[in-house]
């Protein structure tokens, strides 16, 4: 029983704090990518908790209640207008929603939207409570996305207009290739000697296409939807676990759906619609999952020693403070070519999310200067000053008196006379350092190996 307790206790010191201590130049690239793994897998699924996706998820099936019918009747609209309509209900038909019963229910609420269209186009009303029902909801999808990303600021409406239209144009598209590919290679390829050869992966190859369509959408949603800059392979990666796992859910729905006999028994004709909320509200789930993997892998990086730095004493984040600009000013006074935040972290193995916060104070307090060179895409440090006038005094009282002081009303005697002793204090103690440059503090380097790293 020790043993087994010191197991799982050895388990969740790794976790928790031993997988963090570990950067990247420290091991090899197949160790590397494992600890990666465990530290996306660990932020996703505590993403999901401290983001409380699963209300996020309830709120998304509300809106999406009243969204799906106007989607569906646009992506008609869509298909009607290329003279594909027939291609998109067959789909519909064929997929979960159909097997629970509610494709006619649905597609007469359609029928009456598409009767206010004079010569394939919608007017009046219709068309604006159509629009906006639909841009509400990916609305709602894109501040979802935002909070996950700690986006605080939306795009524009006209790009979110095109981005989310975008999206609604290409999922018809998508369903009609794979419809004509699957129609082509039954009715073409199948006479061909080439089909009896290869048709068992032919066959598992139109099964794996609804997989495909998932894939690219999802990739599509997590790469456009936030407003931020995600990365291509962080998206695609998302969108084949949540694209997946959303395929896997609808066929485990079909098949449970066999045996909810009992269940239509007592609800009759009513029974789909608490199965159609439940299959949405696992739906958004899923898709809002995916957006946290999105998140946690692009950004894994940023929580090296989250622990750590949470913790972090004074002195300690006071000399990480003082290196940083040790080394911008150094840099600056060499003349080479000034360093980005992941270049300042990568060199010293420092958690870039400490880096970023530091270098934000020292910029704050107009000791460096952010600046963009030519070919650059991201923001580097130079110094802000003079470098002959920026002192470690200079340093730390501007970081000490930043943010309010003195604002307490009614100090009594004793509290006024004991700041003004406290302030002398300090002043004693900084004496010994009042004309220090921080480009000439005398530092004795330790001899380490040399690791490649870089410039």
């Amino acid at each position: 029983m020790k043993k087994i307790s010191a197991f799982f206790k050895s388990v969740y010191t790794f976790v928790r704090y031993d997988v963090w201590r570990i950067t990247e130049s420290e091991l090899t690239r197949g160790k590397w990518f494992g600890y990666r793994t465990v530290r996306t897998l660990y932020l996703a699924i505590r993403g999901f908790f401290d983001d409380e996706l699963y209300i996020k998820a309830s709120a998304l099936t509300y809106s999406l209640m009243f969204a799906t019918v106007p989607i569906l009747a646009l992506m008609l609209a869509i298909a009607k207008g290329f003279g594909f309509e027939q291609i998109i209900e067959d789909w519909l038909y064929s997929s979960m929603i159909g097997s629970s019963g509610m494709v006619p229910i649905i597609m007469g609420f359609i029928q009456r939207y598409l009767e206010t269209a004079q010569g394939g186009i919608f007017v009046g009303v219709g068309i604006l409570f159509l629009l906006w029902s639909v841009y509400s909801f990916f609305q709602q999808v894109e501040d979802s996305f935002n909070k996950i990303w700690q986006v605080k600021k939306s795009r524009s409406y006209i790009r979110q207009f095109t981005a989310y239209f975008a999206i609604l144009l290409l999922i018809p598209i998508l369903i009609v290739i794979s419809s004509g590919l699957s129609i082509y290679i039954n009715s073409v390829l199948s006479q061909s000697a080439v089909y009896t050869i290869m048709a068992p992966a032919i066959k598992a190859g139109l099964k794996l296409l609804p997989f495909l369509i998932c894939w690219i959408v999802f990739t599509l949603m997590y790469a456009v939807i936030p407003n931020t800059r995600v990365k291509f392979w962080s998206a695609a990666l998302s969108g084949v676990i949540a694209g997946t796992a959303y395929q896997l859910f609808q066929m485990l729905y079909i098949w449970g759906q066999v045996y909810l006999s009992r269940y239509n028994v007592v609800y009759g004709t009513f029974a789909a619609i608490p199965l159609l909320l439940l299959w949405m509200q696992i739906s958004c789930l899923i898709i809002l999952l995916g957006a946290e993997i999105s998140y946690a892998a692009q950004s894994v990086e940023n929580f090296d020693y989250e622990v750590d730095t949470k913790n972090i004493s004074r002195r300690y984040k006071d000399f990480i403070t003082l290196y940083i600009c040790y080394m911008v000013i150094k840099r600056f006074e060499e003349g080479k070519k000034p360093m980005t935040a992941q270049v300042i972290a990568l060199k010293n193995h420092l958690p870039i999310r400490l880096v970023t916060q530091l270098l934000g104070r020292l910029v704050d307090v107009n000791i460096l200067a952010e600046t963009y060179i030519q070919g650059a895409q991201s923001k580097t440090y130079q110094p802000a000053l003079d470098i002959n006038k920026i002192t470690v005094n200079l340093v730390f009282d501007r970081i000490n008196a930043q943010g309010s002081e003195l604002f307490l009303k009614g100090q009594t005697p004793e509290m006024i006379a004991f700041w003004d002793k406290m302030v002398e204090i300090n002043a004693e103690q900084r004496s010994q350092t009042d004309k220090l440059l921080v480009k000439d503090i005398i530092m004795k380097p330790v001899e380490l190996p040399e690791k490649a790293c870089p410039t």
